[in-house]
């Protein structure tokens, strides 16, 4: 086996802290090196140990938005995942737009929660699979201009790119989207990448958010 994952864990609750701790810490590929409880402690923690996967609170006292934003403006490479209750459009957006890579619900089974810091270790982003229908409710509807501006983008997508985005959707991950498409998580990384440059988003989950909004059935060429 290789190196372990490094894993910092910030949270002002300290008995979740410890059940996420205790979960991670378990896994024989993981390791956690620092926690904390506040943005400060954040910040400290992402300069001195400069852990794989850090997981923060939106909530923490002094803002986790505001440490996220630090983070990844000192430390790019740490790669961050918001471990939170909350699930509104302003909040999500915010996170996603400061620099992280993940948005994982309180509340995820231990094995849930082990594979997405995976996927976000192995550099995909994450959100909990049925957050993006969830936010969709709360978006509305959007103006006939954005969604017509939205459809022409969809135009310029493969069958197959479109075959791949309805399962980034869902929620999986890139590994499983090869698995049922029996293409390998390099090729789809590829195409994920490509997808990303002609939806003219920042990242996979706003990529599924669109895509939930907007998928009409493809056919498999």
């Amino acid at each position: 086996m290789g190196e372990k994952i490094r894993i910092a864990v910030v949270d002002d609750h300290p008995m979740l802290r410890d059940g996420v701790m205790h979960t991670l810490g378990a896994q024989a590929d993981m390791e956690i090196v620092a926690e904390g409880a506040t943005g400060a402690d954040a910040v400290r923690i992402a300069e001195e140990w400069l852990p794989d996967v850090m997981l923060l609170d939106v909530s923490l006292p002094g803002g986790g938005v505001e440490a996220v934003r630090a983070i990844a403006n000192s430390c790019p490479v740490v790669k961050i995942a918001m471990l939170t209750v909350a699930q509104d459009e302003e909040t999500v957006s915010s996170a996603l737009g400061a620099g992280a890579r993940g948005y994982i619900l309180k509340g995820i089974s231990g094995q849930e929660l082990t594979e997405a810091v995976r996927n976000i270790h192995a550099g995909e982003d994450y959100v909990s699979p049925g957050l993006a229908a969830r936010l969709l409710a709360e978006m509305g509807s959007k103006s006939d201009s954005r969604q017509a501006a939205a459809h022409d983008v969809f135009a310029t997508l493969s069958v197959r790119e479109e075959s791949i985005l309805v399962l980034v959707a869902d929620g999986l991950s890139n590994r499983q989207v090869g698995e049922k498409l029996n293409l390998s998580e390099k090729t789809i990384k590829h195409y994920m990448t490509n997808i990303l440059q002609k939806l003219r988003v920042r990242n996979r989950v706003e990529a599924a958010l669109l895509t939930q909004k907007h998928r009409t059935p493809t056919t498999e060429r």
